[in-house]
C-alpha cells in the first residue's frame, strides 16, 4: 500500500512538473518582460511639479501652457492701456495675423505653420496634394528668409532686446528697457524685438526716444499677438527658427531681460553659437542681477562643477542692473571689433 502511494505521490509530482514545464515555455512565448505592471507604473517619470508625466497631463500641461501665454501677452497690452488684440471689434491687420493661404492650412483645426512644419507623418485626411508636403514648405521657408533678409539687409549694426511680453509700463524693468535701448539708438543702434508688449514694447519705445530705428519681428501663434505702437519696421514670420536667425544675424549683441522660456531659448542659443565659434565679440547681457541669480548659481554649482560646461564658459555672461553699463558694454565691443576707436 505503502509502494503505491508513493508511486502516485511521484506521478502528481511528474505531472505537476510537466504542466509547469509547459505553462513555462508558453508563457515565455507571451510575457517578454517579467517586470510587474505595477512595478512599472510606479516608476513612471513626473513633471518638476511632482505630478505624473502622463500623456494626459502633458496634454493638459500644454493647453495650459498656451492659455497662460495668451493671458501674459494680453496682460501686456492692458497694462499699456491698450485693449488686447481678442477683445477689439475689427481686429488689426497688421502684425502676425496675415492670412495663410487655405492650401497650407490644416482645416482639421486651427494650427501655426510652425505645428505644421514640426508634425511627422503625411496628413491625417490622407491628403497628398502638393501644396501640402515639406518640399512645399521648404519653398515657402525659403520665401520667408528673402523676405526678412530684404527688410533688414540694411542694418549695419544691431541690439535685440528680449524679456516678457507681461512687463507693465510702471515696471522697474520696463523703465531699464526704455533707458537702456535709448541710450543704443543714440550710439547709432537699431533696436529689434518681437514687436509685442512688454519689454519689447519698452526697448521700441526707447529706440524712438533716441531717435533710432525700432523694428519688430512678430510670430504667427495660436492666438493674435498683436504688434506695439513704438515698432518703425514690421516683419512678420510663420516660423520660429527663420526669425530667430533674424535676431543673430542682424545683432552684435543680445540685452536679455527678466522673461520666461522663450527669453530663455534666446538666451542660450546665443551662448552656445559663441561657444562653438559661430559668433565672436557678441555680448549677452542678463539685465536684472536679482532675476538671474538663481539660473547663475545653478550654472556655477552644477553645470560648471559637473564639467558640462567650462570655467571660462561662465564669463561669455554679463550680468548688469544699469542701463548705461549694458550701452557702453555694447558700444566698446562693437568698436573693438571694427575698429572704431
Amino acid at each position: 500500500m505503502a509502494t503505491r502511494k508513493r508511486s502516485s505521490t511521484r506521478s502528481r509530482a511528474s505531472g505537476t512538473r510537466r504542466s509547469s514545464s509547459k505553462t513555462t515555455k508558453q508563457g515565455k512565448a507571451k510575457v517578454a518582460n517579467p517586470v510587474d505592471r505595477q512595478t512599472v507604473k510606479s516608476r513612471a517619470p513626473r513633471t518638476a511639479t511632482g505630478k505624473r508625466a502622463d500623456p494626459a497631463r502633458l496634454a493638459a500641461a500644454q493647453a495650459e501652457a498656451q492659455d497662460f501665454l495668451r493671458e501674459r501677452t494680453e496682460e501686456g497690452h492692458r497694462a499699456a492701456g491698450r485693449v488686447p488684440p481678442s477683445q477689439r471689434e475689427v481686429p488689426r491687420t497688421s502684425g502676425a495675423t496675415r492670412k495663410v493661404d487655405d492650401d497650407l492650412r490644416d482645416l482639421v483645426q486651427p494650427v501655426t505653420e510652425d505645428e505644421k512644419f514640426l508634425r511627422s507623418g503625411t496628413d491625417r485626411r490622407g491628403a497628398r496634394d502638393f501644396t501640402r508636403t515639406d518640399t512645399w514648405r521648404v519653398m515657402r521657408i525659403m520665401g520667408e528668409f528673402i523676405e526678412g533678409f530684404d527688410h533688414l539687409s540694411g542694418i549695419e549694426r544691431g541690439v535685440s532686446v528680449f524679456g516678457s511680453a507681461r512687463t507693465a509700463p510702471d515696471d522697474p524693468q520696463y523703465l531699464a528697457a526704455q533707458e537702456t535701448a535709448r541710450l543704443l539708438a543714440e550710439a547709432g543702434f537699431t533696436i529689434i524685438t518681437g514687436a509685442g508688449p512688454g519689454i519689447m514694447e519698452a526697448a521700441n519705445k526707447g529706440a524712438k526716444e533716441g531717435g533710432g530705428i525700432s523694428i519688430g519681428c512678430n510670430i504667427e501663434l495660436p492666438f493674435e499677438q498683436g504688434a506695439n505702437p513704438f515698432v518703425d519696421t514690421l516683419v512678420n514670420f510663420r516660423y520660429f527658427f527663420v526669425r530667430k536667425t533674424m535676431f543673430v544675424k542682424y545683432s552684435n549683441a543680445f540685452v536679455i531681460f527678466p522673461g520666461g522660456f522663450g527669453t530663455l531659448d534666446e538666451t542660450f542659443e546665443a551662448l552656445t553659437l559663441i561657444q562653438t565659434g559661430k559668433l565672436y565679440q557678441f555680448p549677452v547681457i542678463l539685465f536684472g542681477r536679482h532675476y538671474w541669480a538663481g539660473l547663475i548659481r545653478w550654472l556655477q554649482s552644477r553645470v560648471v562643477v559637473e564639467r558640462k560646461i567650462s570655467p571660462g564658459d561662465m564669463d561669455l555672461i554679463m550680468v548688469t542692473d544699469d542701463p548705461a553699463e549694458a550701452a557702453h558694454a555694447i558700444i566698446e565691443s562693437y568698436n573693438a571689433t571694427n575698429g572704431v576707436k
